[in-house]
C-alpha cells in the first residue's frame, strides 16, 4: 500500500479540490427535459445571487434573508435564532439538492409581500427573455461567474457541470430553447397516437 506523501493537503489548490470533488459526486444525474432545467436553474440562480461564505452541503436546510440596504444573504441561522433588525426579511429556506441545484420554499411574509413579488416577477421574465435570445440553452449556464466569491463560483461550476450532464441526457445540449421545447411537444404527441 502507497504512502500518501502528503496527507494534509498541504500545497494542495483548494478551489481544484473543491471543483473536483463537486465534479465527482456520486450522483447519478437523470436526463430532463427544457421545463425542469429552466425551472431549477432560475431557482438555483436566484438563490446564487444571494452572498453567502460557506460551503453549502446537499440536503441541509438555509436560511435566506434581505436587507433593504444589501440585497439577499444566505444564512445558517434560522429566523427564530435572528431578530429582522439583524437579519432583515425572512424570504424562505433553501435547499441545495444532491444534484447542486437549489429549491427554495418562500416564507408566508414573503409570499404576501407585494414589493418581492413583483421584484421575482421582473426578474423572472428578464431570465425568460435570455432564454429566448440565448442561441443555445448552455449558453445560460454559470460556468464562471467572475463577480461571485469563492463558494458561490465553486456552487455556480457545479451547478452548471450538473443541469448541462442532464441536458446531455435528454438529447437538448446545444439547442435553442424553441428547439428544445419542440422536442418536448414533439415527445408529448408522440406518446398521444
Amino acid at each position: 500500500m502507497a504512502k500518501n506523501p502528503n496527507p494534509q493537503g498541504k500545497g494542495g489548490s483548494l478551489v481544484l479540490n473543491t471543483l473536483d470533488a463537486h465534479r465527482a459526486m456520486p450522483v447519478a444525474l437523470p436526463p430532463k427535459q427544457i421545463d425542469e432545467i429552466s425551472a431549477e436553474l432560475f431557482t438555483s440562480l436566484f438563490v446564487l445571487e444571494s452572498k453567502f461564505r460557506f460551503k453549502p452541503v446537499p440536503d441541509q436546510s438555509y436560511f435566506l434573508y434581505r436587507r433593504p440596504e444589501s440585497g439577499y444573504w444566505l444564512a445558517l441561522t434560522p429566523p427564530r435564532m435572528m431578530g429582522e433588525s439583524v437579519a432583515g426579511q425572512f424570504i424562505g429556506i433553501c435547499v441545495l439538492r444532491s444534484d447542486m441545484t437549489w429549491t427554495l420554499n418562500l416564507s408566508e411574509s414573503a409570499a404576501n409581500d407585494a414589493d418581492f413579488l413583483d421584484e421575482l416577477d421582473q426578474k423572472k421574465r428578464a431570465f425568460d427573455r435570455q432564454l429566448q435570445s440565448a442561441q443555445q440553452i448552455d449558453d445560460l449556464l454559470p460556468v464562471y461567474e467572475r463577480g461571485f466569491d469563492f463558494y458561490r463560483r465553486a456552487s455556480a461550476f457545479a451547478l452548471a457541470y450538473s443541469l448541462s450532464q442532464s441536458m446531455k441526457r435528454s438529447g437538448i445540449s446545444g439547442l435553442s430553447y424553441d428547439s428544445a421545447r419542440g422536442l418536448l411537444a414533439d415527445d408529448s404527441s408522440s406518446k398521444g397516437s
